[in-house]
């Protein structure tokens, strides 16, 4: 794990959830110093590890707070549904880019002058080839992708005239658990539910009867759609790497993800190896935007960040989010681990 030669302290806004809150226990971990700034409009209490300072609050006002102790903001809040994004546009715009601009501004006021972003692939749009690189078109189909490509660009502008020292991470697909060396395991929670790994594991547990599958006519091995999945362990190690990398008056810009993927059926047939249990499966007509293959390079990370995931193998993925799903129950509260604050376009 890189940063830990030194204690900092930091901002993490968004900490209240899913990788918002591994991060901080990494952090934490790491040594460092940690205040937690969310509202808990989708995070949970219970999701913010024991030794972070937690302030309730919005992004909007984070100048209340944020003062020249701080060394760097890592970024996660933000309103995520991408459908809803299509239905209520201008909460996106308000939440997303409004409240970025006015932490930028309070970062500018109180000269915290480091930023790691929470981008996503959603950035990008309809891939222009099945492996994305950084410097692929950005076109978001969403506003919740538009907006997250507007903060980039602003923190591209902040950082070009303001020094800001910043990076952008992109995620793909993040799933699995971390259990962490106190004894908290912080999972994936949603409500409702939208990803696929978690879905399944549901048919497993008994409280969904089957899983969709949106097309099998796809050019892909099984007909299915392939997608490249992102432990979120590996997720936070990027994250530290990160704040180490970020250099004054450059914005750097990196995908993370496997750099491989694995379809709908491979993600199926691997539930039900790790889980012992039958999987039902019921096959829909595919859903207009979905792309059949969306793998990240995720070489840029490997440069810069020195950052490659640990945890590639997809049935350590599933196992640990199964582990977390059967002990806490999906409609129980956080275990004491978090429910997430994101939900990534371009899960299948």
């Amino acid at each position: 794990m890189s940063n830990k030669t030194s204690s900092s302290t930091y901002l993490v806004t968004g900490g209240a959830g899913y990788v918002g809150s591994v991060v901080a226990a990494h952090l934490l971990e790491a040594g460092h110093r940690v205040t937690v700034l969310d509202d808990l409009s989708t995070g949970f209490r219970a999701a913010v590890p024991a030794g972070a300072e937690f302030i309730e609050g919005r992004i909007q006002d984070a100048g209340k707070w944020l003062d020249p102790s701080y060394d760097a903001v890592l970024h996660f809040a933000a309103s995520s549904q991408v459908g809803e994004s299509v239905a209520k546009p201008e909460k996106y715009w308000d939440n997303n880019v409004g409240g970025s601009m006015a932490l930028l501004a309070a970062m500018r006021s109180a000269g915290v002058r480091k930023l790691v972003f929470s981008s996503t692939a959603a950035t990008y749009g309809e891939p222009v080839s099945p492996l994305l690189t950084e410097s692929d078109p950005t076109a978001p189909t969403s506003p919740y992708g538009a907006t997250k490509l507007a903060v980039d660009h602003m923190i591209s502008g902040e950082c070009a005239a303001h020094g800001l020292a910043a990076v952008s991470l992109r995620y793909f697909n993040v799933a699995g658990a971390y259990a962490s060396p106190s004894g908290v395991t912080y999972g994936e929670r949603h409500s409702p539910e939208s990803h696929l790994i978690p879905l399944v594991l549901q048919v497993a547990l008994g409280t969904r009867e089957s899983i969709s599958v949106y097309g099998e006519d796809y050019p892909t091995p099984d007909g299915t759609c392939v997608r490249d999945y992102i432990h979120v362990a590996d997720l936070a190690d990027a994250h530290l790497r990160a704040l180490d990398a970020a250099t004054g008056g450059e914005h750097l810009i990196c995908n993370l993800g496997n750099g491989s993927g694995f379809s709908v059926r491979e993600v199926i047939e691997t539930v039900r190896r790790v889980t012992g249990h039958p999987v039902p499966e019921t096959v829909a007509a595919r859903r207009g935007g979905d792309p059949a293959i969306l793998v990240a390079s995720a070489e840029a990370a490997r440069e810069r960040l020195g950052w490659t995931p640990s945890r590639a193998d997809l049935a350590g993925i599933v196992a640990d989010a199964w582990a977390f799903a059967r002990d806490s129950g999906r409609d129980s509260g956080p275990n004491p681990g978090p429910n997430s604050v994101r939900d990534e376009e371009n899960q299948a």
